[in-house]
C-alpha cells in the first residue's frame, strides 16, 4: 500500500512549521545513527519529547512513512539493495533511448540547457527570480528565470542568507529578484505528488558546462526509487575513468531533488556526500521510498 502523499495544505498541526521540521530533522538523524538497534516508536518519541502517537502522526505527514517504515528505507542494507539493481535499470534506460522529455520518476520533466555562449557569460543579461517555501525537507530555495526552473536549494531555519548566496555564486552576473508570487506554483508543482503529471511537464533549465549537462541529464534517468553510482554514470558517458569528475559535477547540481543527485550513492552502497546535508538527502530517499511502496 502506498502511504498518503505529502501536502503542504495537509500542514495544520498547532505547531509551527518550522519546528515540525526541526523535530523531523531530528527524528532522521537519530534513526540514521541507530537503525542498527531499529528502535521501537516509544524510544525515538522519547529523544524528541513528544507523544508516540502524536510524532507517528507528525512524521507520517511530513516523510510520507511512518517512523517504522522510514527506518526500514534508510538502513545500509536497503541502500545496497537498492544499488544492487541500480546497474540494470540505468543501463534499460538507455538502452530503451530515453532522451528529450525525460521522466523523474513520476514527475515528468522536460529541459532544455543555455547556450555555450549563455554560460560563459556566467548569467549576464539573466534575470533569475527567487524565493523561499515550505517543503517536506525544510525552506526550499527556489530560482526560475521565464524559460523554467533553474536552481533548488534547501536551507534550515536562519541559513537562508546563506542558501541563496551559495546559489547566486553560480550565475555571478545575473540579476537575482526576490519574487515569491513567481516561483510559489513551482514550489507546489515540485513538492506535490499529485500535480505529477506528464500533460503538464516541468520545464527545467540547465545553466552548465557541457560535461555538467551530460551528467544531470543522465541524473534524470535514475527512475523513483533506485539508486545508481558515480563510476556507474561515467561508464554510461563513455567516460569511465572519469568516476570523479561525475561527482564533482553532480556536486555541483543546481537543481537538487528535481535532478536527483541523492539517488547517487558510493560504490559500497554508502550515502555519500550530499550538498544539502546528508540527513536531507536520508529524509528524500526516505520519502521516496514510502511514495514506491514501503510498508
Amino acid at each position: 500500500m502506498i502511504p498518503q502523499a505529502i501536502s503542504m495544505q495537509d500542514c495544520t498541526d498547532d505547531t509551527p512549521q518550522g519546528d515540525d521540521y526541526s523535530t523531523v530533522r531530528e527524528v532522521v538523524s537519530y534513526l540514521s545513527e541507530n537503525w542498527r538497534e531499529q528502535p521501537p516508536l516509544e524510544d525515538i518519541a522519547g529523544h524528541v519529547g513528544m507523544e508516540p502517537t502524536r510524532l507517528h502522526k507528525l512524521f507520517s505527514r511530513w516523510a510520507g512513512l511512518s517512523p517504522k517504515a522510514f527506518l526500514q528505507a534508510i538502513t545500509l542494507d536497503n541502500a545496497r539493495a537498492m544499488l544492487e539493481q541500480s546497474a540494470t535499470v540505468l543501463d534499460t534506460a538507455y538502452e530503451v533511448g530515453l532522451s528529450g522529455p525525460s521522466r523523474l520518476h513520476d514527475l515528468f520533466v522536460t529541459h532544455e540547457a543555455v547556450t555555450p555562449g549563455d554560460y560563459r557569460s556566467r548569467g549576464e543579461g539573466l534575470t533569475v527570480r527567487y524565493g523561499f517555501h515550505p517543503s517536506p525537507f525544510g525552506s526550499a530555495l527556489i530560482m526560475a528565470t521565464e524559460r523554467g526552473l533553474a536552481g533548488l536549494g534547501f536551507a534550515d531555519p536562519g541559513d537562508e542568507r546563506a542558501a541563496l548566496e551559495d546559489m547566486r555564486r553560480r550565475w555571478p552576473r545575473a540579476t537575482c529578484v526576490e519574487d515569491s508570487a513567481f516561483t510559489a506554483p513551482l514550489a507546489a508543482r515540485i513538492f506535490e505528488p499529485g500535480r505529477w503529471s506528464p500533460e503538464t511537464p516541468l520545464r527545467v533549465v540547465m545553466i552548465g558546462t557541457d560535461f555538467e549537462i551530460r551528467v544531470w541529464q543522465s541524473l534524470l534517468r535514475i527512475p523513483f526509487g533506485q539508486a545508481t553510482t558515480y563510476s556507474d554514470i561515467a561508464r554510461h558517458l563513455d567516460k569511465p575513468k572519469a568516476a570523479r569528475a561525475v561527482g564533482a559535477a553532480v556536486g555541483r547540481n543546481p537543481i537538487s531533488f528535481v535532478v536527483p543527485c541523492h539517488r547517487v550513492l558510493g560504490r559500497s552502497g554508502g550515502l555519500t556526500g550530499y550538498h544539502w546535508g546528508l540527513t536531507r538527502k536520508r529524509a528524500i530517499l526516505g520519502w521516496e521510498a514510502g511514495l514506491s511502496g514501503a510498508d
